[in-house]
């Protein structure tokens, strides 16, 4: 061949460089300040090393191992090789390593070991939002462990906390269990009052018959769930709290069948089952017909970590994105050079450093709640900032996650980089323990039956007197404008139907809580501005109280049949 027709091709020899993690500790700014501003010197410096050492393990073998158990799904597996049923439940190694680690880690024990008393929490939360964006939401299982831990601690016998809460506070990785939650059947989510699961009485326990149509954590060694105990009233003051075991000590389960594991959009690394209850002993916790009543401890754990699970996907989808900025160049430049790229980062960094105020707040009144030094102000706004922070942190972290993910272009949405893995994930927070709207309407409850607003809206009040540095007086303004708002709202309120009260309950919602990480995030900028060390707090609270606050709604007049139309799509 003559060398006219040969043709030399250079390959582009160009490789895009991934994001990569540093310590999450070290790196994590809004964490290491909120600790510094709240804990005292000798619980920081006791912790912190432990902290780091977390930091470090959420990206090294925590890291992997997580990765490792959402590249392996569970396997349901009915029969032996001889045709015996024994529905087994089959994890990954690395979903048992997870469980092993977090019995090490004292993730659960840290809460009852009070050891730094009302701050054990703040403690344990902290290690908890660091450990979760590496962990394949192994903290479904925690949360679940966590809230039966408190309603066994405040509810249950001492037979019952000698056999089961010392194992789901144990930091042994042989003694440690974890927990389920069964609440859903099929009749309803949410709405618990349609179960249909029947307690027959068997001596001094009881026989459980229903179905469950979402059990999560269905490997764990116990679960709590809701029954009607026979000849009860229908709906939810019918229902009682049960404890069992999955299985006998002979490994056999307890009068339980699987019926098919969930294929879910995500936490592909968590057994979701449908099970069936044939006969399954159980044993009644707190009084015949309290259920409900008894089952709120546990649901203000698991919102809670709910809402850390949120802070900590939108704290690790900007961290990877904040990388890849001083990594990828576009039109010549790093995308940490163009200002439209760094205003977006900007703007997500603002909605976390809220949400992770918000929370972290919540845990502190939890943490006084438990060792019994809240006051009863606290108490109040704690009933309602639970469910406040859970549904809109949820929402929020679906909205950082997405963006964060479009910050890498096609890269994000290519499953090899495991990008996608964090919005299919964090889709969830919206919908476990209670969705948006039933939130909402919960903390509509805890304003109508406990007066909780007027205790929430004179803590922003009084955070507000003691901002008092001349850089923040327009945002402190605006937030004491928006209480005003919201107080003229609540005096509307009492004009309303409860139908209108219940339509008007998302916006109300949205807007208190936005009030409320207004004045959280006044308060910290104002403690950072007076040790003179970091402007970062005080440009956060600026942009976010520059927003709107308030975006209330007046469901009157002709206004729901208008939405009904929208909604339908049709003339009525």
């Amino acid at each position: 061949m003559s060398n006219n027709c040969k043709e030399t091709h250079k390959m582009s020899e160009f490789f895009q460089a991934p994001p990569k993690l540093g310590n999450q500790y070290d790196d994590d700014r809004a964490l290491r300040s909120y600790l510094e501003w709240k804990l005292p010197q000798d619980m920081l410096a006791d912790i912190k090393s432990d902290l780091h050492q977390m930091g470090e393990r959420t990206i090294t073998d925590i890291y992997q191992l997580g990765q490792a158990a959402e590249s392996t799904s569970p396997q349901h597996i009915p029969y032996d090789p001889w045709g015996k049923r024994i529905d087994e439940i089959k994890v990954s190694t690395g979903w048992i390593e997870l469980d092993r680690i977090s019995a090490e880690e004292k993730l659960i024990a840290i809460a009852y070991e009070r050891k730094h008393g009302a701050l054990s929490r703040v403690y344990q939360f902290a290690k908890i939002y660091l450990f979760h964006p590496s962990s394949a939401i192994y903290t479904c299982p925690l949360a679940m462990t966590d809230g039966a831990a408190r309603v066994i601690e405040l509810f249950g016998d001492e037979n019952l906390k000698q056999r089961a809460f010392v194992h789901l506070t144990s930091s042994d990785p042989q003694q440690f269990w974890t927990s389920g939650q069964w609440m859903t059947e099929r009749t309803g989510g949410s709405d618990v009052s349609g179960t249909t699961t029947i307690a027959k009485p068997d001596g001094l326990q009881f026989r459980l018959y229903g179905d469950k149509w979402f059990t999560s954590a269905t490997t764990s060694q116990m679960a709590m769930t809701l029954a009607r105990i026979e000849g009860a009233p229908e709906g939810s003051k019918g229902l009682s709290l049960f404890y069992l075991e999955l299985r006998n000590q002979d490994g056999v389960l307890n009068g339980l069948r699987i019926n098919r594991l969930k294929n879910k959009l995500g936490t592909h690394a968590l057994p979701t089952a449908e099970l069936t209850l044939n006969g399954t002993t159980a044993r009644l916790v707190g009084g015949p017909g309290e259920g409900v009543k008894k089952i709120s401890a546990l649901f203000n754990i698991t919102r809670i970590y709910n809402a850390v699970s949120a802070v900590g996907y939108m704290r690790r989808a900007i961290a990877l994105a904040r990388d890849y900025a001083t990594k990828r160049k576009v039109f010549g430049r790093l995308l940490s050079e163009h200002g439209l790229h760094l205003e977006t980062l900007a703007e997500l960094q603002v909605e976390f450093t809220a949400a992770f105020h918000l929370v972290f707040h919540t845990i502190e009144l939890l943490g006084k709640q438990e060792t019994n030094v809240a006051t009863e102000s606290e108490l109040k706004v704690l009933r309602l900032l639970t469910p406040l922070i859970k549904l809109y942190t949820a929402k929020q972290a679906i909205k950082v996650v997405s963006e964060a993910l479009e910050a890498f272009g096609g890269a994000g949405y290519i499953e090899d980089t495991a990008l996608p893995q964090l919005l299919r994930n964090t889709q969830v927070l919206s919908i476990w323990e209670g969705t948006t709207n039933v939130l909402s309407l919960d903390a509509l409850r805890a304003i109508r039956k406990e007066n909780a607003a007027e205790y929430l809206l004179q803590d922003i009040e009084e955070r507000l007197i003691k901002v008092n540095i001349p850089e923040l007086s327009l945002s402190q303004e605006k937030t004491a404008n928006a209480v005003t708002k919201l107080k003229q709202y609540m005096d509307s309120l009492i004009k309303m139907s409860d139908e209108e009260q219940n339509i008007a309950a998302r916006h109300f919602a949205f807007s208190m809580v936005q009030t409320y990480a207004s004045s959280l995030l006044l308060e910290h900028a104002q403690w950072s501005l007076q040790r003179g060390n970091d402007p970062l707090p005080l440009i956060t609270a600026v942009r976010w109280c520059a927003r709107d606050l308030t975006q209330l709604l007046n469901p009157a007049g002709a206004y729901q049949n208008e939405s009904r139309m929208l909604a339908l799509d049709r003339l009525l």
